[in-house]
């Protein structure tokens, strides 16, 4: 007997993709109420990366270290893939690391959000809690001194240096925001964390464009509550932060941060994290200086994720 074909199962096998292949390719969202008192030439305009498989942004960094990493054989079964993040890369690595079978090992603030924490255990991955106090700087010294004792057992992700997390951003998000605004993106606003999105996507953006101003955001202040930025001058710069790139920077509080972050919440209908909620800040900032000036703009930022993983936090309840 001849065996048929199922042409069912073929148009179903066709339209089928992988889990990497759902990494990138983010909506570009706007907003009704926040930003309704802005002249009609000026808009804001945000990535939303939660949209990713493992709910960040981070996605983009993490399977593209690992991808260039195997092309280069330094990561291969056997090996363990070792880093230190605040949460979302972590989320990253252990979700690529489930699905292609490799042992990830992990070293994270004590002070990161117990869903993070969840859902990095969750896909069967080491966490090693280090001091709360130190953050993200204190799992960086951490990891670098596991790596040193045993460099051939593991390979170092190392995002906060490795090339493969801007390049990440150079690749797709840039070109991605480019051709979602048909070209027409004045302002680019991003956090720094470990400064990948900002350095990747600006620089791919001053290629389209030289005159499209790139802006750093970053918390106000060495102590702060907002997970996953930086405060530049007081932390362990990343290897792959280029100081030169950001035509200007801003800083964003806590408070308004969180106070935003709410805002997005109930006024625009996006439960976002709190980066994004400074991120909002910062753009809404540089549109409302425009505006006074009384020049166009096309703002892009990034809402690096949702609020899911932070609904454990005390300030959603603030009035």
């Amino acid at each position: 007997m001849v065996a048929l074909s199922n042409p069912t199962r073929q148009k179903v096998t066709a339209s089928a993709v992988t889990l990497e292949q759902q990494i990138g390719n983010t909506p570009l969202i706007s907003f009704r109420h926040i930003t309704a008192h802005l002249p009609e030439n000026i808009a804001i305009y945000a990535k939303a990366e939660w949209t990713n498989p493992g709910g960040s942004v981070k996605d983009r960094a993490a399977y593209n270290i690992i991808k260039q990493a195997e092309l280069a054989g330094e990561f291969r079964s056997g090996k363990t893939l070792v880093d230190s993040t605040s949460g979302n890369t972590g989320i990253a690595y252990a979700m690529i690391g489930a699905a292609k079978g490799y042992k990830i090992k992990l070293f994270v603030p004590g002070n990161a959000s117990p869903e993070r924490l969840a859902i990095i255990r969750l896909y069967g991955a080491e966490l090693v809690l280090t001091d709360p106090l130190e953050g993200s700087d204190g799992a960086i010294v951490a990891v670098r001194e596991l790596v040193a004792n045993e460099p051939d057992k593991y390979f170092y992700a190392n995002q906060y240096n490795n090339p493969a997390n801007w390049q990440a951003h150079y690749h797709t998000t840039g070109v991605e925001i480019w051709e979602q605004t048909n070209g027409t993106v004045t302002h680019f606003v991003a956090g720094l964390g470990t400064t990948g999105t900002l350095m990747g996507t600006g620089r791919r953006l001053k290629e389209y464009n030289p005159d499209v101003q790139i802006i750093s955001m970053q918390p106000d202040s060495a102590f702060h509550g907002l997970e996953g930025l930086k405060h530049i001058p007081t932390a362990i710069k990343p290897g792959i932060y280029d100081a030169g790139l950001a035509d200007r920077e801003i800083t964003a509080s806590t408070e308004e941060t969180y106070v935003m972050t709410r805002r997005l919440a109930r006024e625009e209908g996006y439960l976002v994290g709190i980066s994004a909620g400074a991120a909002m800040v910062s753009a809404l900032r540089v549109a409302e200086e425009l505006a006074e000036a009384g020049e166009p703009a096309v703002i892009v930022t990034l809402f690096p994720d949702n609020g899911y993983k932070y609904l454990s936090d005390s300030f959603w309840t603030a009035i």
